[in-house]
């Protein structure tokens, strides 16, 4: 019998750091491996086993999945920038592609054969159609999307070859809010997540809120995302787990609510929530930007035991705002 131990990449970032919190609320074991590039080491409960390394570190990986006894792997550890992809792209397919294929390698060397990865809606670049289900083509238009569909591919050409090897590969639609208990949240430089911005701006962080576009085939002209609450992602990651523990399939899960927001209706509704305008400006649009990006999310709720509490885009804005004056006033996060 293996232990309930699951090893998390990048489980100091953003998104590990949640599904941290809610693995340990679940019974789980997690084991934390992050390069703290990007992660912050107090984003992670201090009685959580911490290993500071990289992904890409064979000898590692395989000192950490025997050490801890690991069962399950869930991989965030990557970039994630689009902007960014489209001007380095060889960083996108090191960090992210190559990197997964070492763990992957270490996985099946260890006979850890639950394996969730965190991948994008991204994969599908500008879909035909809109709400994208899981069946789409998958034509990515960055190399950010490119890395991540590559590493879709290397686990499922592993899964045909390893019949015991399961792995479910959840895309994210746009992933935003906070823990609502004030624990963790988004934070580091360089963030281009819409959300997060408008509320830097918001607090006087940033003067004016920039909008990429103005011009797209939208309802108000502004790009169109589905935003899911980090906290409901998270919950996801461990469904997913479960289900494989049940003897599920591999599988591969959009995550997000089926529905989608402008970034003027993000900015309207964050001015409701402050009650005041936001300054704003125009900006051109961003290279690799779809116009529309929305999931169609009935698969996941039928594969899985989830479903959302945290769907409305002001609790997701809220949530975010509540922990962005909390890092900007200077409070540490709790430890527990």
């Amino acid at each position: 019998m293996r232990s309930n131990s699951v090893l998390v990449t990048g489980g100091a970032g953003y998104i590990g750091s949640h599904v941290v919190l809610e693995l340990l609320a679940n019974g789980y074991r997690p084991v934390v491996l992050d390069d703290l590039s990007t992660g912050v080491r107090a984003a992670v409960p201090a009685n959580v086993p911490f290993h500071v390394g990289a992904v890409g570190n064979s000898l590692l990986l395989k000192e950490i999945i025997v050490r801890h006894e690991v069962s399950a792997i869930m991989h965030f550890a990557g970039s994630i920038i689009v902007p960014e992809s489209v001007e380095n792209p060889l960083k996108y397919y090191e960090n992210n592609t190559l990197s997964t294929l070492q763990l992957i390698r270490a996985a099946l060397d260890a006979g850890v054969n639950h394996f969730i990865f965190s991948s994008t809606a991204a994969v599908y670049g500008v879909p035909a159609s809109s709400p994208v289900d899981e069946d789409a083509p998958t034509q990515p238009i960055n190399p950010y999307g490119s890395s991540k569909l590559m590493s879709e591919q290397m686990l499922y050409d592993t899964a045909a070859a390893n019949s015991s090897f399961r792995p479910v590969v959840l895309r994210y639609f746009n992933v935003a809010g906070a823990d609502p208990d004030g624990r963790t949240g988004q934070q580091g430089p360089n963030t281009t997540h819409l959300i997060r911005t408008a509320i830097e701006v918001a607090l006087g962080l940033q003067s004016a809120l920039r909008i990429f576009g103005v011009d797209y085939p939208t309802r108000d002209g502004t790009c169109e995302r589905d935003y899911i609450h980090v906290t409901d992602l998270a919950a996801a990651h461990v469904a997913a787990l479960r289900y494989l523990e049940a003897g599920g399939a591999a599988a591969t899960l959009n995550c997000g609510y089926g529905r989608g927001h402008t970034v003027l209706e993000v900015v309207t509704s964050l001015e409701e929530i402050l009650g005041r305008k936001l300054p704003t400006a125009r900006a051109p649009r961003r290279a690799g930007d779809p116009p529309s990006l929305v999931s169609k999310a009935d698969r996941i709720c039928e594969r899985l035991v989830w479903s959302p509490k945290h769907a409305e885009l002001s609790e997701i804005i809220a949530t975010a705002l509540q922990w962005q004056i909390k890092i900007s006033n200077g409070e540490k996060m709790p430890s527990a």
